[in-house]
């Protein structure tokens, strides 16, 4: 069973950032993505007044888990947009592409991966 939950303890997220390979920060909050009990990813994120700011979307370092990886990514959207944020960006190393693409972000000129979350979870599906 997959499940994607909000990490309860800094002590928790930072172990399973080490777990992901990423850098922990206490200040974001975190995501944890599991299949049948089984840590599958992290992702660290913060809410600011310009817009919600994705820094993380990372499997562990033993295996790789697309599906997990894209339901915790539309998870921290939708609570992103459930606290009246309606922007997100994602800030992280992009070491697949696709995946961000299919969350829903979608990259500008610049290289920048961003969302708009006007409607993205009620007009129609993405």
């Amino acid at each position: 069973m997959l499940k994607v939950l909000p990490i309860q303890t800094k002590n928790e997220q930072k172990e399973i950032c080490e777990r992901c390979g990423v850098e922990f920060n206490a200040d974001l909050l975190a995501y944890a993505a599991s299949v049948d009990d089984t840590l599958a990813g992290v992702c660290q994120f913060k809410l600011t007044d310009k817009g919600g700011v994705i820094y993380d979307i990372a499997p562990t370092l033993d295996h790789y888990n697309r599906e997990a990886l894209f339901v915790m990514g539309r998870g921290a959207l939708n609570f992103i947009d459930l606290c009246g944020v309606h922007y997100a960006t994602y800030v992280g190393e992009v070491t697949d592409e696709p995946l961000l693409l299919q969350i829903g972000f979608k990259k500008d000129g610049d290289g920048v991966f961003s969302v708009n979350l006007e409607g993205f979870f009620t007009d129609h599906c993405h």
